[in-house]
């Protein structure tokens, strides 16, 4: 197998003499919202270009994510609605939601086919330069440069905001700074727990024999309280395309720096009798399956993410890399240690990588599932209270409506048992998210917007942070910008009774009507599948 593409970071050469791309709007980050965010700017006059950190477009959707996270259907309008209208073409059917690598890859390239939209890849931001409130250029690291009238934050890490000098946030938030209820320090939760008790030592009873690999904290005073804020971020993983088809499958090879004993923990759980770390395959068109994250302990490699957001992109490789080694290494220990029972090996060892996606990286996702970077805080924080509506904006750009979801943060030792915390999972309706929301206080800048990595709590992030809703949002964004450059206004001003009008145009849902039915309890149960 050749990983040797397979990276978040290779520094690229420098161009001499490297021509200034200037455009009406600078998008920095490839993402399905930067994507959405391009062709809705396009269709209203502006000129545009999309720069992109690695050597792909599509972000999570075009990387393994082919389950949608969708939450109600009715929610989703505008371009995110068009985008699972071409995935239904691509498969000649009236509907679909879920489906292959390949066929969002298919879709996204063929957008920027039609709508001429140029893509500079491999483009590592190095530099912001700002005149008067307002972003004047990008330099990137090869020096390359671009100059536009507005900016896009598009990236899963909110690295165009920092460099701005736009207010962000890392971490979870006490319950207590925005009167939330879910948020912070999270024990106790029903889902992704140990079933069993388990000993967390490397001899088990005996603390002075250190903890098995992926437990991180064996101080009690240490752990926190319930709601408490910390630094952590929820866990990230790869979402894993695979098959069962012998024509195209290839067996899960052994990765570089492979280390059987991190699995030690998994292998105790299993001989306790729980074997759960693949429930979670959702069935793709084609004989595939998306891979995610189930139970105690799976593909969310917990507690090994935390420097990513600020880190940097050297430190951010040495990650992804660690990410791969441990999920691609998990496949590689079910599949093949004689400790794990028989059953369990040939179960998994019946499954492998699709020799049809993915080529170019040995047939494994190229982009790390970010579930969640920097925050940016503007005049308006997206919370809990939104997400349970409990309370309510006047100046919506889209919907959301995925339950409140965040994966455990750390795994623990309490009373000489594993535990993980800061697993969260609270069914909600759809809900309006700001436009106050995605772009900076007036003070910061008067010329980005950030669409993904927006002004919310980490909560209530943990249901806005959904494929589809950027989508939304990227279009929305796009809308506000074309807004502003039309009326030579900043971001800040732009009136919302156009934005509004010019979204409902777009076909963009921006309210949930009362003749509108939806049961979020029923769809939450069905994610969980047998939970």
């Amino acid at each position: 197998m050749d990983f040797s593409q397979l990276h978040y970071y290779v520094p690229a050469e420098k161009v001499d003499n490297a021509a200034i791309v200037e455009k009406n709007l600078i998008i920095y980050g490839g993402t399905p919202a930067g994507i959405t965010a391009a062709i809705q700017a396009t269709r209203m006059g502006l000129t545009v270009a999309i720069v992109e950190f690695s050597q792909h477009i599509g972000g999570m959707t075009a990387s393994g994510l082919g389950a949608t996270d969708l939450g109600a259907e009715e929610a989703v309008g505008g371009l995110s609605r068009e985008f699972y209208q071409e995935i239904a073409k691509y498969y000649q059917k009236e509907k679909q939601w879920t489906f292959e690598p390949k066929a969002a890859r298919y879709v996204f390239e063929k957008w920027m086919k039609d709508y001429d939209i140029p893509v500079y890849f491999n483009q590592h931001l190095a530099e912001v330069i700002k005149e008067n409130g307002k972003i004047i250029e990008i330099g990137m690291e090869d020096g390359q440069r671009y100059q536009g009238q507005f900016f896009m934050d598009c990236s899963y890490e909110g690295d165009l905001l920092a460099k701005s000098g736009v207010s962000y946030f890392v971490g979870r938030e006490s319950n207590a700074t925005h009167q939330e209820i879910y948020n912070g320090i999270q024990f106790g939760a029903p889902h992704h727990k140990f079933e069993k008790w388990i000993d967390p030592y490397v001899m088990q009873g005996q603390p002075e024999s250190g903890l098995l690999p992926g437990i991180t904290e064996d101080d009690p005073g240490e752990l926190g309280y319930q709601g408490q804020g910390d630094h952590r971020i929820q866990a990230y993983n790869f979402r894993v395309c695979l098959t069962k088809n012998p024509e195209n499958r290839v067996p899960f090879p052994q990765p570089p720096r492979y280390d059987a004993e991190r699995y030690q923990l998994l292998l105790r759980y299993i001989q306790a009798g729980v074997w759960d770390a693949m429930n979670l395959h959702t069935m793709l068109p084609n004989g595939k399956s998306d891979l995610n994250n189930y139970g105690a302990f799976s593909t969310d490699n917990i507690g090994m993410n935390y420097d990513w957001p600020e880190g940097s992109y050297e430190r951010r490789e040495e990650i992804f890399q660690d990410h791969l080694t441990y999920d691609l290494g998990m496949l590689y220990f079910l599949a093949n240690d004689s400790r794990v029972p028989v059953a369990i090996r040939e179960e998994v060892a019946a499954w492998g990588l699709p020799k049809d996606e993915f080529e170019t990286t040995g047939h494994w996702p190229h982009q790390l599932y970010i579930r969640e970077g920097r925050r940016m805080i503007s005049d308006y924080v997206m919370t809990d209270r939104n997400c349970l509506q409990q309370t309510f904006v006047d100046d919506s750009i889209g919907l959301a409506s995925f339950h409140m979801d965040s994966h455990n943060c750390r795994r623990v030792v309490i009373d000489g048992r594993c535990v993980n915390e800061g697993d969260v999972q609270v069914p909600i309706g759809p809900y309006e998210i700001s436009y106050r929301s995605i772009r900076p206080k007036t003070e910061e800048c008067t010329n980005l917007l950030v669409p993904v990595c927006l002004s919310s709590s980490h909560i209530a992030y943990g249901s806005i942070r959904m494929e589809p809703i950027f989508m939304i949002l990227g279009q929305s964004a796009a809308t506000a910008a074309a807004l502003a450059y039309k009326h030579k206004t900043t971001v800040q001003e732009v009136d919302y009774g156009q934005l509004r009008q010019e979204l409902l145009q777009a076909n963009q849902v921006v309210e949930w009507g009362a003749d509108k039915v939806d049961d979020p309890i029923k769809r939450m149960t069905e994610t969980f599948g047998k939970e």
